[in-house]
């Protein structure tokens, strides 16, 4: 029997959602290279922590709860695992193509996801992973190497996107939506520094408050909250599954905004990690998944 329109809805609308929000974080990604030349990768990093601190604070109003001393330890080592991620991430995006970033930082969370495998077929997602990632090592001399420091900036997202999944989830367990506010105001504090010691005043430029506050909700509280929602009405695994699609998805907010052209190899590369995201979710047990 057809499925009535009314029984899809419930599955169509997280579906929807979480596709937006992945196009969402790409042009996000997008608008913070517009910052760049003022204020380099630290301030862009900065001035997202410290809008979308700003918003979710106003909406989740944390102070409200009061979290133990480990709990707050906790939540420290995520907001900082957060800031270093955004600081990454944008100071490899200025020599890097943003499919490629965004396919090297996946391997974080793949590897979170890989850490408790046990299953012969996971060795098979692992090694596409690999494949992947020995693809997109910077080329001997002949060929189009990417910037060593970029692709290792990458990585150095990659890791701290896993440290932020494990240290959110457990921060997260009892306070949720107050938990991601108070991590990103650490967050924030964190990268402060050096984005005052790269950008100083420039920062406070009334011309870059615009892009500034868009890439804060493109990159942030946008994604964020549709994410949430989304994974609160899908299956664990389907989430997995489509959140596979976000490094296709840079590539060609790389290429069709920013004008980077990928090679057929780079393109291979990216398909083969995603390719390891989406099939170890797709074969995550329920428990694991969870």
């Amino acid at each position: 029997m057809p499925t009535s329109p009314r029984g899809r809805s419930p599955v169509i609308l997280p579906l929807v959602l979480l596709i937006a929000a992945m196009f969402s974080v790409q042009f996000g990604a997008v608008l913070a290279t517009t910052l760049f030349p003022v204020v380099g990768a630290a301030g862009a990093a900065t001035l997202r922590l410290v809008f979308a601190a700003a918003m979710l604070l106003a909406f989740w109003r944390p102070w409200r709860i009061r979290p133990s001393r480990r709990e707050a330890r906790t939540i420290v080592v995520y907001g900082v695992a957060m800031g270093l991620m955004n600081l990454f991430f944008y100071s490899a995006l200025r020599t890097v193509p943003l499919g490629i970033v965004v396919a090297l930082e996946f391997t974080g969370p793949l590897a979170v996801a890989m850490a408790a495998s046990r299953r012969a077929l996971h060795f098979l997602w692992i090694a596409l992973a690999a494949a992947g990632l020995l693809l997109l090592l910077p080329a001997p001399a002949g060929g189009a190497p990417l910037d060593p420091r970029g692709i290792a900036c990458a990585l150095g997202a990659a890791a701290c996107w896993a440290l932020y999944i494990v240290f959110g989830r457990r921060a997260g367990a009892a306070h949720g939506g107050q938990t991601t506010a108070l991590g990103m105001l650490v967050g924030a504090l964190a990268i402060l520094p050096l984005g005052i010691a790269q950008a100083g005043g420039r920062m406070l430029l009334p011309v870059l408050l615009p892009a500034a506050i868009g890439v804060a909700l493109l990159s942030s509280a946008l994604p964020y909250s549709l994410e949430m929602f989304a994974l609160t009405r899908l299956p664990t695994r389907t989430f997995g599954v489509l959140m596979s699609l976000e490094p296709a998805l840079g590539a060609l907010a790389g290429l069709i905004f920013l004008g980077e052209q990928l090679t057929p190899l780079q393109w291979a590369a990216i398909a083969s990690i995603m390719l390891a995201s989406g099939g170890s979710a797709a074969t995550a047990s329920a428990s694991a998944a969870e």
